[in-house]
């Protein structure tokens, strides 16, 4: 086994300093994970993330910390459109890579960065590993069983609301309580369908297997956000609809949108001729699954995250249970050699679902997939 992973945080901004350093900083990591640097662009908050939260060093520049940082792996907290990039100068940089959702934004960039760490014999672990959680494992095993007669429809996706605007770090008189939250307005990588929608993709073709054809609407429907006083031009898609082709003539409509919700959020909802799974029920009754906790059973909602293999103890109580597991995965894979099911490979699979909805809106024609995991 190897010895403690040395871990570099690239990015200080919310799921940083909200989650990802206040686990990676508990003491019943110690053996496992050294919180060896941190990176931030913004002037001194990756010094006061480095005090705040007991990381080793502070850089402002990224390549200084792929250079001097002394980091085995890094994870990736940066806005989406910097995540190919930065990815790239890390693997060739003979360093282990966690991407928050999602890795890149196009199938070629995910391509190229999965075949990079292949030839290098590197790992990477692309969040988000929705599959790591026991209800939907017992989920797929439930529609295998029949258990809603035959599978007809399935829903699922999340709205931007005005989420990312009212967070705890926005708005303060600090660099760690005034990130701006603009970047999740802007392009490339900006909107609800990378930012959210992707967790419902990656939950339903996890349970499903991968899809075949996509075909979208897509557009801006809120122009202007307000943030910290100072108004936001949205120029990424704040308004998706996707219809998912998954062979068969089985159906998924997946949303992004500016606002609103439909039954399935995260998670899906699955439909059939006997029956509906929705989260944590069947037929509106809680179904079990291993370590199901009684206390855990909202049929929507971020929920049930203790119910993912690493979130025990203290860990229970900081936000963005979900990150910290993905991040533990690689951990787990570096120094014990055991592979995650959270692949690059199904990371790439549902940036072509995502992809493939803006062409098809753009072009008005269904889009065929190319890939699969």
């Amino acid at each position: 086994m190897a010895d403690s992973v040395r871990m570099g945080v690239v990015g200080a901004g919310s799921i940083s300093v909200r989650g990802i350093l206040p686990h990676l900083g508990q003491g019943d990591l110690a053996g496992r994970v050294t919180l060896a640097a941190v990176c931030d662009p913004v002037p001194g908050r990756a010094e006061a993330a480095a005090e705040k939260f007991g990381v080793a060093q502070g850089f402002t520049e990224y390549e200084d910390l792929l250079a001097r940082g002394d980091v085995d792996a890094v994870t990736i907290a940066s806005p989406i459109g910097l995540h190919y990039e930065q990815g790239k100068l890390a693997l060739q940089a003979g360093k282990h890579v966690h991407f928050n959702k999602t890795m890149t934004i196009t199938v070629a960039e995910a391509t190229e960065l999965i075949e990079l760490a292949a030839a290098n014999d590197l790992r990477i672990v692309a969040s988000p590993g929705e599959m790591l959680r026991p209800h939907h494992v017992r989920t797929r095993e439930l529609i295998a069983e029949g258990a809603i007669g035959t599978l007809s429809w399935v829903s699922c996706g999340a709205a931007f609301g005005t989420y990312h605007e009212d967070e705890a770090v926005r708005g303060g008189s600090d660099v760690l309580t005034n990130i701006d939250p603009s970047w999740y307005f802007r392009k490339p990588g900006g909107g609800p369908m990378y930012d959210m929608t992707v967790y419902g993709l990656h939950a339903v073709t996890g349970i499903l297997g991968p899809a075949k054809r996509v075909t979208a609407m897509s557009g801006v429907r809120i122009p202007v956000r307000t943030s910290g006083g100072t108004e936001v031009r949205t120029e990424a898609d704040d308004n998706t609809i996707v219809l998912i082709d998954f062979g068969d003539n089985l159906f998924c409509v997946a949303t992004g949108t500016a606002a609103g919700g439909m039954r399935g959020g995260f998670g899906g909802a699955y439909y059939g001729t006997k029956g509906t799974i929705d989260g944590l029920l069947l037929d509106d009754e809680p179904f079990d699954f291993p370590n199901r906790n009684p206390a855990e059973l909202a049929p929507r909602g971020p929920g049930n995250q203790a119910l993912l293999p690493h979130v025990t103890g203290v860990h229970r109580e900081i936000e963005e249970q979900h990150v910290y597991e993905d991040v533990m995965q690689l951990v787990d894979w570096v120094r014990e050699g055991k592979p995650s099911i959270v692949t690059a490979e199904h990371a790439r699979h549902v940036i072509d679902i995502i992809e493939a909805a803006y062409r098809a809106s753009a072009t008005g024609q269904t889009q065929n997939l190319t890939t699969t995991f």
